[in-house]
């Protein structure tokens, strides 16, 4: 039988278009059906004439629906792919310009941090619901490929809310990763292999080597560090200050990008002047470049978004690095591959706390979605890995016992929160958040 494939956020034509392309692109996977579900028929309706135009040019087999409801998108679904944003612009808005008044300068806030934690509360209902649903309507073995963020706590939510649920979380930083580095020194992607583990946005390449097994690393620790800005390396290699400088103080390159991980930790945001010099560049840690990111003039981003599927050239069928539709063939042929996913830690790695989400390697095959052992990682790096774990270990547990109290610690145990606020200025914060976000019908019911 055809698969069936829901993309449960489908609006996101960003996403759903590569997803989209991607997935058909695997010869299987050709006469899949995709249900497309957005709560926004607009957005929806988007997507739907740009993956009508694909199968359209590409004379594919492939079937699909659009539709705003939820259960029927689910419903005898083999793979339900998320993709979803909560609450649009306005409330990434407030996640950033409330912190900053309290003196706490993010760059993304999608994954830790005020923004990160309120994200995840806004997000979770939905997230959860999704997981009941594919439990009691798809198949019995159906998958959930989540790539919306933040990652580590809605991965971690969902298990803990769903025990049964088979879900993984995704992410492209360790490809992005891999590939920016092979790039950085000259060496081609094709050449390299690795062996990456952590926590999403916070994992290590722990080997970087050519395939004839020629360690690369001492290149990196050298050459990496020789220019301040980097502007000898090649124009689309975005200003890496951040994460150069974690490497050459603890060992190892870390993924993500600089500008998500200068939030991570207490060095490089506490000060304008750590701001100036090691997040001064776009992309590199630049002040609220999460408002940029996402833009406030709809219409211009309405009229890129229907190029996409107007413009007179036929629309572009290269696949990209992204793990779904690898995850889709992989089980849907029983195909063995390999992939970084966002998991339960079961004593993978083992010195990070059981139960926490960890990113590792996972073997793919008919039988899923099959996690590495790790072991122990390097301890330094395990350390600013559990400031992290910390964080969002409070903070499921906080949606988990509805406790508001709950979320005042997790912020507490911030990196940069704390590197900043006192405990009584963080809890004002906290409850400046809560009251607007309260007010605009964002959060769950807390006590």
């Amino acid at each position: 039988m055809p698969a069936k494939i829901a993309f449960i956020g489908a609006g996101s034509l960003g996403f759903a278009k590569r997803l989209f392309i991607d997935i058909v692109n695997k010869p299987a996977l050709r006469d899949a059906h995709f249900a497309l579900m957005d709560v926004d028929e607009k957005y929806l309706g988007y997507t739907s004439k740009f993956v009508e135009r694909v199968i359209n040019e590409q004379n594919l087999p492939t079937t699909f629906s659009a539709t705003t409801n939820q259960k029927d998108a689910i419903k005898d679904a083999d793979f339900v792919v998320i993709m979803i944003r909560t609450h649009g612009f306005e409330a990434i808005k407030a996640e950033y310009d409330i912190p900053l008044k309290y003196g706490v300068d993010q760059c993304i806030a999608d994954t830790l941090g005020p923004g990160g934690v309120f994200r995840f509360l806004r997000t979770a209902p939905y997230i959860e619901s999704i997981c009941r649903d594919t439990l009691e309507l798809a198949k019995p073995d159906a998958w959930i490929l989540n790539y919306t963020n933040p990652m580590a706590m809605l991965t971690w939510m969902s298990y803990e809310m769903c025990p049964e649920v088979k879900f993984v979380g995704l992410c492209h930083s360790v490809q992005g990763t891999t590939q920016e580095l092979a790039k950085m020194i000259n060496v081609p992607y094709e050449d390299v292999k690795y062996w990456v583990a952590g926590i999403n946005h916070q994992s290590w390449i722990l080997e970087f080597k050519k395939k004839d097994g020629t360690d690369l690393y001492p290149r990196l620790r050298e050459e990496l560090p020789k220019s301040k800005y980097y502007e000898k390396l090649p124009a689309d290699v975005r200003s890496e200050r951040v994460r150069i400088e974690m490497m050459k103080h603890l060992g190892y390159f870390v993924t993500e990008s600089s500008g998500h991980n200068s939030e991570y930790n207490p060095w490089f945001r506490k000060r304008k002047d750590l701001i100036e010099e090691y997040c001064g560049i776009e992309w590199a840690g630049e002040s609220g470049y999460i408002l940029k990111l996402y833009g406030t003039n709809r219409e211009k981003y309405e009229q890129e978004l229907k190029k996409q599927f107007e413009q007179k050239e036929p629309i572009d069928f290269t696949p990209t690095v992204e793990y779904c539709a690898t995850i889709i063939d992989a089980i849907y042929t029983d195909s063995p591959a390999m992939i970084n996913g966002n998991v339960k830690n079961t004593n993978l790695i083992t010195n990070l706390p059981y139960g926490a989400c960890v990113e590792v390697p996972c073997l793919l095959n008919g039988h899923g979605i099959n996690p590495c052992y790790v072991g122990e990682l390097p301890p330094q790096c395990a350390a600013l890995n559990r400031t992290n774990i910390n964080e969002q270990g409070l903070a499921v547990l906080g949606y988990k016992e509805k406790s508001r109290e709950r979320i005042y610690q997790a912020l507490y145990y911030d990196p940069l929160t704390a590197a900043k606020l006192s405990l009584a200025e963080i809890r004002a914060m906290v409850d400046e958040m809560f009251d607007f976000e309260t007010k605009q019908g964002w959060l769950p019911d807390l006590k």
